[in-house]
C-alpha cells in the first residue's frame, strides 16, 4: 500500500507540453445571449411607464382643479363676508339715525322760527355735523318736481303757473344715505290747472302764427 504523503494534495495529470495554466479548470464563459433583456421585455417596461406618468399626469390635473376651485369658494367667501360686513354696517347706522331724525327735525324748526341761539346752536351743529360724517344727507326743496320714489305727498293743490306736478313746500326734510332713502321728503304739491294747458298752447299757437305773418307790407 503506498501512503500519501501529508499536506499534499493530488494534482490532476498535466500533459507533456501544457503550461500550468491549462490544468487550471476554466469558468464556464457566459453565452452570448444570457443575461441580455429581450425588446419586447423592454417595451412593455416602457408602455408601463407611460402608463404611470399619464397617471400622474391625470392625478395632478385633478389636483390642480381641485386647487382652483377651493380658491374661488374661498374668494367668493370672502367677498360675502365683506358684503354682509358692509351691510350690517350701514343697518347699525341707519337705525341709529333715524333714532336722531325727531332731534334733526326739531333743530330744523328751531332754525326756521330763530330760536337756534347760544349753547343750543352750538350743540345742534354739532350734532349735525356728526350725522353728515355718518353719511346722512338731507334732501327736498321747493320748486323741484315730484317724485314718489323720494316725495310723500300730505298736500294737494292747482296752480296755474306749474307746467308738472311740482313740490310747492316742504313740510318734512327727507334723509338718505348714500343712495338709500331712510325717510322720505314730505311735502305739498301742485298740479297745473285742468285746461291751463290747453289754453296755453293755443295762446303760444296764435302767437307763433302772427310771429310767422307778420304785418303786411303796403
Amino acid at each position: 500500500m503506498t501512503e500519501e504523503t501529508p499536506g499534499f494534495d493530488e494534482k490532476p495529470d498535466v500533459p507533456s507540453g501544457a503550461t500550468p495554466e491549462d490544468a487550471e479548470p476554466k469558468a464556464a464563459s457566459p453565452s452570448t445571449g444570457e443575461g441580455a433583456a429581450p425588446a419586447g421585455d423592454a417595451s412593455a417596461q416602457i408602455a408601463g411607464l407611460t402608463a404611470q406618468l399619464d397617471q400622474v399626469r391625470k392625478a395632478l390635473e385633478e389636483r390642480t382643479a381641485d386647487l382652483q376651485r377651493l380658491q374661488a369658494e374661498f374668494q367668493n367667501y370672502r367677498r360675502r363676508v365683506e358684503r354682509d360686513r358692509v351691510a350690517v354696517k350701514e343697518i347699525a347706522v341707519a337705525n341709529l339715525l333715524t333714532e336722531l331724525m325727531p332731534t334733526l327735525d326739531d333743530i330744523g324748526r328751531a332754525r326756521e322760527h330763530g330760536e337756534l341761539v347760544g349753547g343750543f346752536k352750538s350743540v345742534a351743529e354739532s350734532l349735525e355735523t356728526a350725522a353728515a360724517k355718518m353719511g346722512l344727507q338731507q334732501f327736498g326743496k321747493e320748486g323741484e318736481p315730484f317724485d314718489p320714489t323720494i316725495h310723500e305727498a300730505l298736500m294737494h293743490s292747482y296752480a296755474p303757473d306749474v307746467t308738472e306736478t311740482t313740490c310747492v313746500a316742504i313740510l318734512q326734510p327727507g334723509y338718505r344715505i348714500g343712495e338709500r332713502t331712510i325717510r322720505p321728503a314730505r311735502v305739498a304739491v301742485a298740479e297745473p290747472q285742468p285746461g291751463a294747458q290747453a289754453v296755453k298752447a293755443e295762446d303760444e299757437s296764435e302767437a307763433g302764427d302772427e310771429k310767422d305773418n307778420g304785418p303786411e307790407e303796403g
